[in-house]
């Protein structure tokens, strides 16, 4: 029955089926193939998606949605422009740090590079950037968005395994985020000295620097909302996530004054349909772990792992490449689901931090989505970029390197994840 299930899934991914389609046709083979009923399909899709903490997922994309639609990237672009753009390599370092900013609010790396991300390739191309180079750094960095907090792929976590501390989970992803954007600015500044990718020759005064900072004031609030409401008690994730909606819909419409009435029903069509993919891999990704728990993998994974007696840095660099591996062909939320609830448990009883694991799980799925063939953040720069997909791959390998390299320290010092939670009490 496994090997039904593995089979079909790969040759579905193989041909370029959907991921949800693909995990959802390759667990009905697998029932039909072991004769279990047939009810547990339609089953576990309901209830893998019947939690309260998933309320969050629509609320934090809405909130994205209504925050591009009030233009808030633009003001953010202006803002991290006047403090780097003016460096080798100008606008690349803006478009790195106007992502940060981004995925401060919006908890999905598609939103990062379809929003902000689009419009920086464009101004890049423009001042004489190679296109495949900008469409590059963009996907590359907006892996952050499910890094920094709020991130739908820590809730998504959260509830594979709830031992963990959702909160203390969502700090954690704060220091590696940004270790992971120092990385992607140490790459944009060794090829742009290399290819003499020059600075803004703007000239601003310092009345400059207090308008876009009085007019990024607003934006920079949210994700301070978020986090500091969450970590002070305030509020749970899920009310956090209503906040920031309501927030969003205010700056937007009166603040900025960029949201129109007449652009909600958009947004909330964009937004629902967004909510309407993940909670279908999710719940998709539920019933594939579940015939995997019938078959007792989880169990002789544990076993067999645990017989192996590794230390427990061994068992997390033998982690990174199981996961690097398998980010390659499967995104990141259908494996969280699938492999968290089999591998946390085995990584809590080494002693590892539950923590560290999380981010560390997390950050190898999510550098899946910049890796071919099924790399969501390709696809979605290659088409805003309009280049082939393979010359945007030639671009990307420094970038992925040095996510690699940022990985391996996360898994060599603990503190990276562990110490901002220790400084709020979630540890």
């Amino acid at each position: 029955m496994v090997g039904v299930l593995f089979v079909v899934a790969l040759a579905l991914l193989a041909l370029g089926v959907p991921v949800a389609f693909a995990l959802g046709v390759a667990t009905l083979a697998s029932l039909l193939e072991g004769q279990l009923p047939l009810v547990a399909l339609p089953k576990f899709l309901f209830s893998g998606i019947d939690l309260f903490a998933l309320e969050a997922v629509p609320f934090f994309i809405l909130t994205a949605e209504l925050m591009t639609g009030g233009a808030l990237s633009d003001v953010l672009l202006r803002f991290a422009s006047q403090f780097v753009g003016r460096f080798r390599g100008g606008l690349g370092h803006t478009n790195i740090l106007a992502l940060t900013f981004f995925s401060g609010i919006s908890g999905s790396a598609l939103a990062d590079a379809a929003g902000p991300g689009a419009i920086m390739i464009r101004m890049m191309r423009k001042d004489g950037y190679d296109p495949a180079y900008a469409a590059a750094l963009t996907a590359a960095t907006s892996i952050l968005g499910p890094i920094i907090p709020p991130s739908i792929s820590v809730i998504i976590y959260a509830l594979a395994y709830p031992q963990v501390n959702l909160v203390g989970l969502l700090i954690a992803g704060v220091v590696p985020g940004l270790v992971i954007a120092l990385a992607m600015a140490a790459i944009n500044h060794l090829t742009s000295v290399r290819r003499d990718y020059r600075g803004l020759v703007q000239q601003l005064v310092f009345a400059d620097y207090l308008r876009n900072t009085w007019r990024a004031i607003p934006a920079l609030i949210l994700p301070v909302l978020i986090l500091g409401g969450i970590a002070s008690g305030a509020f749970t994730p899920t009310e956090a996530s209503v906040v920031a909606v309501f927030y969003a819909l205010f700056a937007g419409r009166f603040v900025y004054r960029t949201l129109e009435w007449r652009m909600l029903p958009g947004i909330l069509a964009r937004s629902a349909l967004m909510t309407a993919s993940v909670l279908i891999i999710v719940g998709v990704s539920a019933a594939f772990a579940w015939v995997l728990t019938v078959s007792r993998v989880p169990q002789d994974m544990t076993d067999w792992i645990v017989g192996m007696n590794l230390p427990p840095l061994g068992f997390l660099f033998a982690v990174n490449v199981l996961l690097l591996a398998f980010g390659i062909f499967i995104e990141p939320l259908p494996g969280i689901v699938v492999l968290v609830p089999i591998l946390a448990p085995i990584a809590h009883a080494l002693h590892i931090d539950d923590l560290q694991f999380g981010i560390i799980v997390i950050v190898n799925l999510t550098m899946g989505m910049i890796t071919p063939p099924v790399g969501g953040l390709l696809f979605v720069t290659s088409i805003v970029a309009r280049i082939p997909l393979a010359r945007l791959v030639r671009e990307l390998w420094p970038f992925l390197w040095a996510q690699i390299g940022v990985l391996a320290l996360l898994t060599l010092v603990p503190g990276l994840c562990s110490w901002l939670p220790g400084v709020f009490g979630y540890r």
